[in-house]
Formats: C-alpha cells, structure tokens, sequence
C-alpha cells in the first residue's frame, strides 16, 4: 500500500488522535506491532480530572476523538470542584476499560482513510525530497510526506517487578527496540524515564461493605454534552493505607528497584509510586485510595493511588493491609515501566522535530504523562503533520488559547525533568479558558484548521449569540429596584432564582443557561482578567524574529546558549524558557529598543 502522506507510528491515544486528524486531510498508515491493543487504558480506566478534563473538552471542540470515545463507553461521571468556581471544576469519567479500546478501534479500523500497517518501524530514512521511509523490522519501507512518532512508553521500554526486570513496553506487550537509535543518531538528547501502574484485583475478593463508596452524580455530565446510557450505573469507592501498609514498605524498600538504584529513569512527582509516598510523606498516617472499577460487570478493580514496584509476594501482603481487601486476591501485579523520551525543548510547537523536519513526536515520548496529554498532542501533531504534507500554512497554538497551548508552550519552552501532568495551575489565565467555554475558543480555531465542520462551527457561533442575547435581556430588565443581571451576580442567587422574581429569557438550551449564569455571575473577575491579558499581549507582540543572541553581550551565558537553541519568536516566550532570568529579558528589550532606533535612523 502507498500513497500516504502520514504514517503515524503507535496506536495508543497520542496515535489514535494523531491518525484521526490526519485523516481529515488525506489517507494515512496507523504502523502498529498488535491491532488488539489499539485504544487500551493501561492505567486506570477513567478520563478526566482536574486540568486533564480541560484538555479533552478543548479536544472535543478541535473535533478530537477522546471526549467521544469517553462519553461513549462511560459508567460513572463525577463533577470534581463542585462547590467552587466554574475556573476548576473538572469532569472526570470512569469507563468500561475493554469497551473503550473495542470502540477505539471500531471507530479507527472502519475509517475509509486510514489503513492498518501491522509491524514495528525500525528506522527513519529521509527521502531527499522533505519526505520519510519508515522501515520496519522485516525490511519494508513505508513512505510518506510527514511521521508522527507516538511510541508511548516502549522505546526501549523495561518493566521491573522487583528487582526483576524484562524488555517490555507495557505489561505483555514487547517495546519498540530500534526507534530511539534514529532519534539519537540525528542528535536528539533522550532522557530515560519511568512511570507505574497500580495492581488490578478480583471484584469478587473485596468486601465493598467496608468501603466508602462515592456515587456517580444524578445528572451525568459529558465532555460532548451527551454522555452514554450507563453513565450512572457504577459508583466507585475509597479505602487507605494503615500503618501496617507503612511498615511493610519500610522494611522492603530494599526490594524496590528504584530505592535500590537499579532504575535510572525519573519518576512522577504527582503520581508518585506508594513506595515514595510513605517515604517522602513519613509523617502521615494513612493515604487515601480510591477504588476503580474496570467495567460494569468486570472482575477487577483499579487501585488508584497505589502504584508499585515492589516484587509480587510483597504486593499481595501489602495489598491484604488495606481496608475491605483482607482477603484480596491479585489479578495482575504492579510494575514500573522505564523508557526513552525526547528532549521536548528540541521539538516546534507543532511538537515537529527540529534535526528531523517532517518528523512529529506526541505523547509521553515528549516526558508527559497520562492519556489526556498524549491525546492533546496526538491532535496537534497529527494536525501539523497533514497539513505539512499539503503544503498548507503552519498554524501555531499559543499559550494563551487554553489548556493545550499552556501544554505545548510548557514542554517546549520549560522542558520537564520528570513526567509531565497538566494541573490547573500551570494555565495563568484559567478563569478565561475553563472546560466549560472550550467550544467558544477552540471550534472555530478547528474550523480554520479543517478540522471541524463549518456546521458544527456555525451551531457553536449560535449557541454564543442566544447567551449574549440572555445577557442582554438581564441587564435591560429592572426587578424590584435592581437590573437583573445585578440580582444574579449575587453568590446566593442562580438563574432560576431570578426567572422567579421575575426576568424574562429567550429559551436556552441547558447548556446556553449553565454559560449564561458564568457569563454574567462572574463578569467582573473576567473582565479583569482579559484585562491583564491584554496587558500581556503587548509584551508577546514583541517579535524576536532575526534577533542574533549570541550578539547580545548583555545576556547571561546560559540565556544566549538556551535562546539561540530555542529560538522563541516573543519576549513572552523567552521569558519562559528555564535560566533566561529578568535581566536577561532586561537585555532583551534594551536590545529591541536600540534596533528600533537605529532602523528609523
């Protein structure tokens, strides 16, 4: 088969994302080891959570595929941040683990414009022309005008069971043996590092009485405002630690192959292993647990919040000193997964590869961790990717577009030495870029794209027009000596509340009235908030295109070596990069004022 112009290489949700934008342009090859394995969740079986569901609802707005296959195979839906503002709330959904990879591939396998290249690549091959060989392990070559590399945890992948270990990418599945030497060879610095699993126990060995269980919310919410028909049939459940967890750890940490010095990979810091959190957190009692199910009508449950490395045995002890799991029983173990990522600070923010133009890497081979990450940048890369292969113009997402621009400025700009995970910290301007207005920034920027549909464009634009109209209409009525948009902005008051004294509305969709009442509830913090924005905006139209950095003396050595390698576009963007201090921007900006004068003399 030929004729592609995109070969993506993986099949997990970078992959699937990736495969499913570039499909929209022209056909594509999905190279993959095992079709099987194509949409699996090898960690927990949920999708969401605080800055995560953010990025899948602004997926789901660029017409991703994630926030459809969530909603899709969901059984438990959950509003985190209920009680505070709509800033950092985020949906988090439990799925049915095996229908979700069943639909993945359902929905991946019948595209008419992606086909399926069973075998593992082995190196890259430029043909001369801006295009690429991929060549697999049996010695075909697989042409195309763009790859997208999505190779997840398998790069030269090793899983540790203790302190055994054995050439994996994940459990059962053999890694990608030869994708790192084409990396290295055309001068990317690759990092090696590690992430965990917790372990999956038989339903049937756990006394769920003893645990507190956390019912789905009554009216389920879904990234693509219809979620499935399950998505309340579930609850899951907490347990934690005891002391006698705590001391078996301590005593065995020995046999941890990451206390013991046999990985060198860098581990999460926010989904540390159970091993680092009673080291590193001695001073607490217990940690809390929560517990998953895998299905409706599964036989395992996911232990969220304990990963490990320790050595089976061990696992089944420590897991029998949990709560309600005295007589648990181990389905599959935890292990830890080491691996070769990418240098981020070396890819474009189209995550292309800067020695191998043409070349896209996505997923946690650019150092994230987590499926919402992958999935984000599977987009963007495939997007860029396909686009590149058409000769068509490269678009950019900033950092001030939301979730996904704050992830791909992040990693190319800052770089990681550890795992990546997306919080709602990172985003300086969260009020303005909340799940709940994704559509409104991100559809039409898919529009523009090809990704979306002009009609699904053009229903999101009406959508916005009858909240302005709602807004409209609340500031021009006068209910008992006060507009209504004022009663409203009262924290006690909702926007039934104020239909009940009297205002009047066009009629609005559920969603248009949940967008209607953040609109105007919240109207003074916005403002204030686009106003800093605006602010800031002057300080990113500060080009720095043609600048020579390594003529600034002014700059410090570490700024002019990481500035010149880099090479931001804005001061905004060179003030992010690590090292660049504010003096050295202070020289920056000297250094743009005095080009400005000598150019107009």
């Amino acid at each position: 088969m030929s004729g592609w112009n995109v070969i993506v290489i993986g099949g997990g949700h970078a992959g699937l994302e990736a495969a499913w934008a570039a499909a929209k342009f022209s056909r594509v090859a999905l190279l993959i080891g095992n079709p099987a394995t194509v949409g699996r969740m090898p960690c927990n079986p949920a999708v969401g959570g605080p800055g995560k569901s953010q990025l899948v609802f602004e997926l789901q707005a660029l017409g991703g595929l994630m926030g459809r296959l969530a909603d899709e195979t969901a059984i438990h839906t959950r509003t985190l941040n209920a009680s505070k503002g709509p800033a950092v709330q985020s949906l988090r959904v439990q799925n049915e683990r095996d229908a979700y990879a069943e639909r993945a591939q359902d929905v991946i396998f019948g595209h008419p414009e992606i086909d399926i290249v069973r075998g593992e690549a082995a190196d890259l091959d430029s043909d001369g022309q801006g295009g690429w060989w991929v060549i697999t392990t049996d010695g075909r070559r697989l042409h195309a005008r763009s790859v997208v590399i999505a190779a997840g945890t398998f790069m030269r992948g090793v899983t540790w069971y203790g302190r055994q270990s054995r050439p994996e990418g994940r459990q059962g599945e053999p890694p990608s043996r030869f994708l790192s030497a084409p990396l290295s060879r055309a001068g990317h610095r690759l990092k090696r590092y590690k992430t965990g699993t917790p372990p999956r126990v038989r339903a049937d060995s756990v006394q769920f009485g003893d645990l507190l269980e956390i019912p789905a919310d009554p009216q389920p919410r879904g990234f693509t405002g219809r979620p499935g028909p399950r998505a309340t049939e579930s609850p899951t459940w907490q347990t934690h630690t005891t002391a006698e967890t705590h001391r078996l750890i301590q005593d065995n940490l020995h046999e941890s192959p990451m206390y013991a010095g046999d990985i060198e990979g860098l581990g999460p810091r926010y989904c540390p292993s159970i091993e680092d959190k009673v080291v590193k957190f001695a001073h607490h009692d217990r940690h809390l647990l929560f517990v998953e199910p895998d299905g409706i009508q599964t036989s395992e449950v996911y232990l969220q919040g304990f990963s490990s490395s320790l050595p089976p045995a061990l696992q089944d002890q420590l897991v029998r000193t949990l709560p309600g799991f005295e007589q648990a029983v181990i389905q599959r173990y935890a292990y830890a997964v080491e691996y070769d990522v990418v240098d981020s600070t070396e890819l474009t923010l189209n995550l292309e590869s800067r020695q191998l133009p043409g070349v896209f890497t996505a997923g946690q081979l650019n150092g994230t961790s987590g499926y919402e990450e992958a999935a984000a940048q599977g987009l963007v890369a495939g997007t860029a990717a396909a686009r590149r292969a058409q000769g068509l113009e490269e678009h950019f997402i900033g950092r001030e577009t939301g979730y996904i621009g704050v992830l791909l400025d992040d990693l190319v700009f800052k770089g990681s030495d550890e795992p990546y995970r997306m919080m709602t910290s990172r985003v300086e301007h969260r009020l303005l870029v909340r799940q709940d207005n994704a559509d409104e920034r991100m559809t039409p920027l898919g529009a523009r794209l090809g990704l979306v549909e002009d009609e699904v464009a053009g229903q999101v634009q009406t959508k916005y027009e009858r909240v302005q109209a709602g807004a409209e209409a609340l500031t021009r009525q006068r209910l008992q000596g006060q507009t209504a948009d004022g009663w409203l902005r009262r924290p006690e008051f909702s926007l039934s509340d104020v239909e009940a004294l009297g205002a009047a509305l066009p009629e609005l969709s559920p969603a248009e009235r949940e967008a209607l009442e953040i609109r105007v509830k919240y109207a003074g913090y916005i403002q204030r908030a686009e106003a800093q924005l605006r602010s800031e905006a002057r300080a990113r139209d500060l080009s720095l295109r043609g600048v020579n950095f390594a003529g600034i003396a002014a700059l410090s050595n570490e700024a002019r070596e990481k500035l010149a390698r880099l090479q931001p576009q804005t001061v905004e963007q060179a003030s992010r990069i690590a090292g660049v201090r504010h003096a050295d921007i202070s020289a920056l900006l000297v250094h743009l004022r005095q080009r400005e004068v000598s150019r107009e003399t």
